[in-house]
């Protein structure tokens, strides 16, 4: 049986439909694969190269005539011909790899990072009838043109906030300067806390849109430190008490009886954690409750932090672009006008920079939880900085 014939629909007999214009079929799938604008490459149980199209010529390099048939091992990563193509069928291999996709499942989706070129790489296996692996394939884009795109905005933006953060602190200091005056009136007094406090804020948003841009740059900057993850989060919840209780809200702290060491940046996660619990609990309800929960997962080399609680809810619609920059769910506009967008996408890529994924779950009006992993493998954390996308 042909690599093909795994392709190809099976009627109830199970035996391929069309059999009789076999031949034409294939002459209109290979046209196909040959054109697509994604590189596409094939490979059997045993790493021999069994599709190569032009796409993949140019992603790697390489004439289709050299790939076909070439068995790949790891062997062939010294060779400089063919050290790119055994990189991305062999990721560990590869200079930084960021998974997309959870561990073990299928289609496996991962981001390869080379000093020239960014990769999206697609894996998915070929089984028989029988469930049996016959054989991988790979879709390939090259994001090599739109990271340069995204770090050509991040640099813009880097600049511009740059030139705007140096004014808003000479404006936030003239506030409170006046601030000390005891000759002010009810009234200019009333106006100076109102500029105090507006000049703060923007020059919050100055200050994240700074933090995103070195971030997509791949310079925000981490130190792992191998550390204690409760009793580290134990601190953060601690540190969150004084602005639960402005809001009326309680603090619950579900956590093992066991520390669980793993490496993290502790300044970088903090920021993280101390986002989605000052947002749990200003997006609350009086006499609510916010509970962060942490525990190793069973038969995996992660932990689990999840961050709950009773308040509004995010809508059905609103949930996929949660961690997107700049969005706000209508309901908690209406709720709080205040806010710039950015505090989950800084989350999103603190967890993604850590070896971790994020992902949120919520019900309208009833609350929400946020649920993140952390790698206890120190393996599986990226060796580097990468560009990040949306």
């Amino acid at each position: 049986m042909s690599f093909f014939d795994f392709l190809k629909p099976k009627s109830s007999s199970g035996v391929s439909e069309g059999a009789e214009i076999t031949s034409m079929s294939d002459a209109w799938l290979r046209s196909i694969i040959s054109e697509l604008s994604d590189a596409i490459v094939a490979y059997d149980e045993n790493f021999n190269v069994l599709i190569f199209n032009k796409a993949a010529e140019r992603v790697f390099g390489i004439s289709a005539e050299t790939a076909f048939g070439t068995k790949l091992g790891l062997e062939l990563a010294s060779n400089p011909q063919l050290k790119r193509l055994v990189q991305v069928v062999f990721p560990s291999l590869a200079p930084t790899v960021i998974a997309r996709s959870e561990q073990g499942a299928y289609p496996q989706v991962a981001d390869i990072q080379f000093d020239d070129a960014s990769l999206r790489v697609t894996t998915n296996r070929i089984v028989d009838e029988a469930g049996k692996t016959q054989g991988f394939t790979k879709v390939i884009r090259d994001r090599t043109r739109e990271a340069e795109i995204l770090k050509s905005k991040s640099e813009f933006i880097t600049v511009a906030a740059h030139q705007l953060r140096t004014p808003l602190t000479a404006v936030g200091w003239v506030f409170q300067g006046l601030k000390k005056d005891a000759a002010l009136n009810a009234d200019s007094k009333m106006l100076v806390d109102t500029g105090d406090l507006a000049a703060a804020k923007l020059l919050q948003i100055v200050n994240d849109l700074l933090d995103v841009a070195k971030m997509e740059g791949g310079k925000f900057g981490y130190e792992f430190v191998s550390s204690d993850l409760v009793a580290f989060l134990d601190g953060v919840l601690q540190g969150a008490k004084p602005l639960a209780k402005t809001y009326g809200v309680e603090l619950f702290f579900d956590a093992p009886k066991d520390a669980i060491p793993l490496d993290f940046d502790a300044q970088k996660l903090n920021v993280a954690v101390s986002n989605l619990i000052d947002n749990a609990i200003k997006y609350n309800v009086p006499n609510g409750t916010v509970t962060l929960g942490v525990q190793q997962m069973p038969a995996k080399p992660y932990a689990l932090v999840t961050v709950k609680d009773t308040g509004v809810g995010v809508p059905p619609e609103a949930l996929q672009k949660l961690f997107t920059k700049f969005f706000r769910a209508e309901n908690v506009q209406k709720f709080s006008t205040e806010g710039s967008g950015l505090g989950l996408y800084l989350v999103k890529n603190i967890i993604n920079r850590h070896g971790g994924q994020i992902w949120a779950e919520s019900e309208l009006n009833r609350g929400t939880t946020f649920s993140f992993t952390l790698p206890t493998d120190p393996a599986l954390i990226p060796k580097k900085e990468v560009i990040e996308e949306e």
